[in-house]
This record gives C-alpha cells, structure tokens and sequence, in this order.
C-alpha cells in the first residue's frame, strides 16, 4: 500500500513538473509574441497614397505580423524626414528626395537607402487660381513657385522647372505641406501651389484652382527614381535584421494595397476620404510599378543630374552608390 501510494506520488509529481514546463513554456511563447521591435519613422506628408503604406500596414495588422511596432511622426516633407534621420531621433524615413539624400551623402551624413518610394513624379502637380494669368511652366519666371522642403522631391522638381525653362527670375518658395501650401496661395503669398492625391482633388473638380503641370513635365523626374526611403546608418547597423523585416512588411502592405479591398478601405479611413476617391487617387495616380520598393530606377542619369541641379559638387561614384543603396532582398 506505502509503495503504491508513493509510486502515485512520483507519477503525479512528473506530470506536475510537466505540466508546469508546458505552461512555462506556453507563456513564454505568448510574451514572445506580444514583444514587438520597435521603429521610429519620419513621414513626410501625411495621408498621401505613397506615404501611407507603413500607417496603413500598421492599421491592417501587416507589421504585426512581422513583430513590428512602428511610432510614426508626420513631416511637412523629406527636407524634415531627413533631418530627422540623420540627427538619430527617427530610425527610418519614408519618401525622402532622391537628390536630397545624395546631397546629404555626399556631406558625409549617416543616411542610407533601403528601398525606392515613387518612381515618377505624375503625382506631384502645381496649380494656380482659377482666374490666374499663367498657364504654362514658362508663365513662372519672376513668379513665386511652392516647394515643400529643401531637399525634398518637390525641390527637386521646382529647380529642374528653373534649369530646364531657362526661368532667371523665378523665385522658388518653401511653404510646407499641400493645406499650408493652399492657404499661401489663396492669400497671395505664392503664385504658384504644389499638391499632391487626394489634395486638391476637390479644388480642381469645384474649378476653384488650374493645374498647370506635374512632375513628369521634367526631363529630370519623369521616369527617374524621385523619392527613397532610408535609414540611420547605425539604426541599419546594430538593427539589420529589424530594418529587413520592416522591408518584408512595407513590400507586403503595397501588395494589399492593390489587390485587398480592405486594406484600400483602411487607406480610405485613415485619409479621411471615400474609398472611390481612394481607388481613384491609386488608379489615375500610382500605378502599382510607381511604388515598387525594389528597383531605383534611372540612377545614372540621377547622378548627373544631382550635379545639374546642384545637389551634389560631383557625381557619386558606383563605389559610393554601393554603400549608399542597401535595399534588403526580397524573399520568396
């Protein structure tokens, strides 16, 4: 009888042990995946169709998914986005200035590109009121021109208006986002306004404001790489492995965005507009191949053209452009 009762004993104190190893074990899973990496990013422009991809895969649970919390700040533009970045206070920018950033190399800032933002600039337009005088890209010499920030893709595209129209007299003007941008030009402050989708939409439908041109009406941006998004160099040092999942995460967010109507719901609702005008932005304004993560296109070309519009003294060499652009590969 003792040793029946001490053999009961033992059995159940080895399914005691075991039970706990298991619930240890299972708790220890569940901390595990309620821990989350932690990235800081600066945005520019909030509730753009291409800046929103990592709020958006935020909201849909895509980051998540690849153990990934992102504290998002919102820019008036990649001149902020950078900064930013280089002074350490934001682990990753999204859509910064390609020129920018080559500027910002060039000086020996600790930035690095880990993944095209836009290829092709037909989203960026400039306009002017409705019963303004000018009508095309040359009406703006000796007239005030909107930029957002220095640095940014829209700096970029105001100063290849200026070089390539031969506009002496022009006067490009840094005003911020698209609403600050609006409310200088209704006062007359600027002459002429920048937006981009699904800014403005509306102004141009009411024929409160003309669109004069976009990006693409620059040899410079039309089929060129415009914006990047990078990363602090020690960020992308010490955190490889983090940045490459924010990669795999961000890749996986534009493929729902143009093929899941519910993560095109989630742009809709966090934009702050209908989801038809949020197909529509997508569908007039970014095809798919315009934000693909993977490819900057048109580098060489880029490079010259740093030097043309003066962001750069000389062209980056292929030995710079291979420690600058560290885009994470993409994996089956």
């Amino acid at each position: 009888m003792t040793k029946r009762w001490e053999d009961g004993m033992t059995k159940r104190h080895g399914l005691w042990i075991a039970a706990f190893a298991v619930s240890a074990g299972l708790a220890a899973s569940s901390t595990a995946a309620l821990a989350q990496d932690k990235l800081k990013l600066a945005v520019g422009q909030r509730g753009l169709w291409d800046t929103s991809v990592s709020e958006v895969g935020q909201r849909a649970g895509i980051f998540k998914k690849h153990g990934l919390e992102l504290e998002i700040l919102y820019t008036q533009g990649a001149g902020e986005t950078q900064q930013a970045v280089i002074s350490g206070s934001a682990d990753i920018g999204v859509a910064a200035g390609v020129m920018g950033v080559l500027s910002a190399y060039s000086k020996g800032a600790p930035v690095r590109i880990i993944s095209a933002e836009t290829t092709g600039a037909g989203d960026l337009y400039w306009y002017v009121k409705a019963d303004s005088p000018i009508k095309t890209i040359k009406d703006f010499d000796g007239k005030t021109i909107a930029y957002s920030t220095n640095g940014s893709s829209t700096h970029g595209v105001v100063s290849a208006y200026v070089q390539e129209n031969g506009l002496k007299d022009a006067k490009p003007t840094a005003t911020g986002g698209p609403p600050a941008t609006l409310t200088a030009l209704m006062s007359g402050q600027v002459d002429v306004g920048w937006a981009a989708p699904p800014f403005g939409l509306d102004q141009l439908d009411k024929k409160e404001i003309r669109k004069i041109a976009t990006g693409n009406d620059t040899a410079a941006f039309k089929t060129q790489t415009v914006r990047v998004n990078i990363a602090n160099l020690d960020t992308l040092q010490k955190r490889k492995a983090v940045v490459e999942r924010y990669m795999a995460g961000y890749r996986e967010t534009v493929d729902a965005l143009y093929s899941d109507p519910a993560v095109l719901k989630v742009y809709a609702e966090f934009a702050g507009i209908s989801e038809e005008k949020a197909k529509r932005v997508r569908d007039e304004f970014f095809p798919k191949a315009a934000v693909n993560p993977d490819e900057i296109k048109g580098l060489d070309v880029i490079v010259l053209q740093a030097v043309t519009l003066k962001f750069t003294p000389t062209p980056l060499t292929k030995e710079q452009l291979a420690e600058l652009i560290q885009i994470p590969p993409r994996k089956k």
